[in-house]
């Protein structure tokens, strides 16, 4: 029986491919965010809604590529609560980053509510979803490199590579 090796675009490739982007955009957003909070400057505002609208966009893809992922790799781990954990803390990061978003825009939009609690607030929401963000990562990284979810594992002898 000859070996072959795997077709790149599987649907458990697709979850590992969006998820980086998201997670740069968000932990940059949050940074902004404390930067606009010290400093009050309008550009660091902007810049931090513009970086949080695309990084809850991007966040709420992964989580789909994710369940897509899930249907795939959930079989053949030996730990499984440990996806579940992950998908779990995953929802809650998402959660509070879109919140903050909401939160953002009405903000945006009835500036006479806008003040440093206010934005403090929103702050406080950024950095508790980058808390969960690093424990998600934490958790997805455990999967690939203790359990091997959604890798493909090459023969002994890497026969499918001759």
């Amino acid at each position: 029986m000859e070996t072959q090796i795997p077709e790149f675009w599987r649907t458990e490739v697709f979850h590992p491919l969006s998820v980086h982007f998201p997670i740069v955009l968000l932990l940059l957003a949050t940074l902004f965010k404390i930067m606009s909070l010290w400093s009050g400057r309008e550009t660091w505002h902007f810049g931090g809604r513009l970086l949080l609208i695309l990084g809850v966009i991007g966040i709420w893809i992964s989580i789909y590529t994710g369940d897509l992922a899930d249907g795939v790799v959930s079989r053949k781990l030996c730990d499984p609560t440990i996806l579940k954990d992950h998908e779990n803390f995953a929802y809650t990061t998402a959660w509070l980053f879109s919140i903050g978003l909401l939160l953002e825009i009405v903000l945006h939009y009835l500036k006479s509510f806008r003040n440093k609690l206010t934005n403090l607030v929103v702050v406080l929401l950024l950095v508790a979803g980058s808390v969960c963000l690093a424990y998600v990562g934490h958790l997805g990284a455990s999967l690939v490199y203790q359990q091997a979810a959604g890798v493909n594992i090459p023969s002994e002898n890497c026969a499918e590579f001759n």
